[in-house]
């Protein structure tokens, strides 16, 4: 099994919050090694640029079709996370291609922050879950998209922070100022695996990465994978 090895203790976040510009840039490659970049203090996005195994499209369209409205939240180990990825989806087709990639992941995921077990959250999507610009207030969340439009992003100098949740005034993203002029809104594709640093790691309050769910076209759904610190 693919693992990427662990390089530091995750230091615990600071309370101290400053108002000082951080510079931080993503880390993109065809590599699962890049995942490790996200312990870089100037890296606040890691991005495995990862395609998916085609014989996971069966048992996805199958999902889509069978249980349109799936979501599931689960508290899984590396030990245990394919039998119960299974469980969950059991009746829905050729699913062990996408059940052994779950639960690489958490292996992966569980490795890399020498964690005992992961939050997990599979949810099909048909409207945008978080459809404004917004920050984490985790330490690290692993985000990828199964199918349909994945996550897009801001780089750190394309943002402007103050405008960001309730200081948007009700705006769109488009019109509040969050986005500076002539910056471009970045967007992972499907199967990239990627790691947003957010607000709770270590010095890096003000500058975890600013992100929202994509718009989805009528009649397109999105599957959404979610891994998050869980004790």
């Amino acid at each position: 099994m693919l693992w990427i090895p662990n390089i530091l203790n995750l230091p615990i976040s600071s309370s101290i919050v400053t108002n000082e510009v951080k510079s931080r840039v993503s880390s993109q490659s065809k590599y699962p090694s890049t995942l490790t970049d996200i312990y870089r203090d100037d890296v606040n996005l890691a991005v495995w640029q990862h395609s998916l195994n085609e014989d996971m499209t069966p048992c996805i369209e199958s999902l889509i079709k069978q249980k349109p409205k799936f979501s599931t939240v689960m508290i899984l180990t590396p030990d245990n996370a394919y039998q119960h990825i299974a469980e969950c989806l059991n009746g829905i087709e050729h699913n062990h291609t996408l059940c052994e990639h779950i639960s690489l992941l958490v292996d992966m995921f569980c490795t890399l922050f020498e964690l005992e077990c992961a939050g997990l959250r599979l949810k099909l999507l048909n409207q945008p879950m978080c459809p404004k610009f917004h920050v984490d207030k985790v330490p690290c969340r692993l985000v990828t998209t199964l199918h349909g439009p994945a996550t897009q992003w801001l780089a750190q100098s394309a943002v402007n922070r103050n405008k960001l949740g309730f200081s948007s005034n009700g705006l769109a993203d488009e019109h509040s100022g969050v986005i500076k002029p002539d910056s471009h809104i970045e967007q992972l594709s499907c199967g990239d695996i990627a790691l947003l640093k957010g607000e709770n790691w270590h010095n890096n309050e003000q500058a975890g990465l600013v992100h929202r769910s994509p718009a989805t076209e009528q009649d397109i759904s999105r599957l959404l994978l979610t891994l998050d610190f869980a004790s």
